[in-house]
C-alpha cells in the first residue's frame, strides 16, 4: 500500500468522521449543544478541506496511485454519509433526502465500479452536474450542522434556512446527475443484459 501525503491526508478524513458524529456524545457539561454545533461543523470543513488539498497534492507532486484514486471517494461517501445520518438524528433533515444522497452515491459507486470493470469508465466521469451537486451538499451540511446565525455588519445568514435550501438543492441535483449517469450507461447495461429495448 502506497503512502504519501496526499494518502496521508485521506486517512486523516477517514479519521475524522467519527468525531463529527461523536461530539454530539459528549456529556453537556463539557460541550453545550452549540458548541457541539460547532465543533462538528469545525471538523466537518477541515475533513472537507483535506479533500481538496489531497486532490491537488496528489496532481502537484505527481503522487497519484490506484489505491489513492480508490480510497478517496470511499472517504467522501463515509464522511457525507456519517454527517447526514448525524443531521436526521438531530432532526435537522429529513429521511427522504438523506436516502436520496445516500442511496445515489451507492448506486453511482457500483456503476462506476462495473464501468470501470468493463473498460467503460469514460462514460461516467464526473462532470460539472455532479460537481455543482457536490458543492451544495457540501455547503448545506455544515449549514446544518453549525445551526445558528452567522453574523457580521449587515450580514445575517441563518445557516439553517440555507443549509435546509441548499440540502434540497442537492437532492434534487442529485436525482438528476444519478439518471444523467445512468442513460450515459445505459447502451453497456443493455447490451450486457442481452436486451434489445
Amino acid at each position: 500500500m502506497p503512502f504519501n501525503v496526499p494518502i496521508f491526508l485521506t486517512w486523516l478524513r477517514i479519521v475524522l468522521i467519527p468525531l463529527v458524529v461523536g461530539v454530539y456524545y459528549l456529556p453537556l457539561y463539557w460541550l453545550s449543544p452549540q458548541q457541539m454545533n460547532w465543533v462538528a461543523c469545525f471538523i466537518f470543513v477541515l475533513a472537507a478541506l483535506t479533500d481538496w488539498f489531497d486532490g491537488f497534492l496528489a496532481r502537484r507532486l505527481n503522487q497519484t496511485s490506484a489505491f489513492g484514486a480508490f480510497l478517496d471517494p470511499v472517504a467522501d461517501k463515509l464522511m457525507v454519509a456519517a454527517a447526514l445520518l448525524m443531521l436526521l438524528e438531530l432532526g435537522r433533515v429529513s429521511a427522504p433526502v438523506a436516502l436520496i444522497i445516500i442511496g445515489r452515491e451507492i448506486t453511482i459507486s457500483a456503476l462506476r465500479e462495473w464501468m470501470a470493470h468493463i473498460g467503460a469508465s469514460r462514460n461516467v466521469a464526473v462532470n460539472s452536474l455532479g460537481k455543482i451537486k457536490t458543492f451544495a451538499q457540501m455547503t448545506a451540511i455544515p449549514f446544518l450542522l453549525f445551526n445558528g446565525v452567522l453574523s457580521g455588519g449587515a450580514l445575517h445568514i441563518d445557516t439553517f434556512v440555507w443549509g435546509t435550501w441548499l440540502i434540497y438543492l442537492a437532492a434534487v441535483l442529485t436525482i438528476w446527475s444519478m439518471l444523467y449517469y445512468l442513460k450515459l450507461a445505459w447502451p453497456q447495461i443493455r447490451e450486457r443484459a442481452g436486451t434489445h429495448i
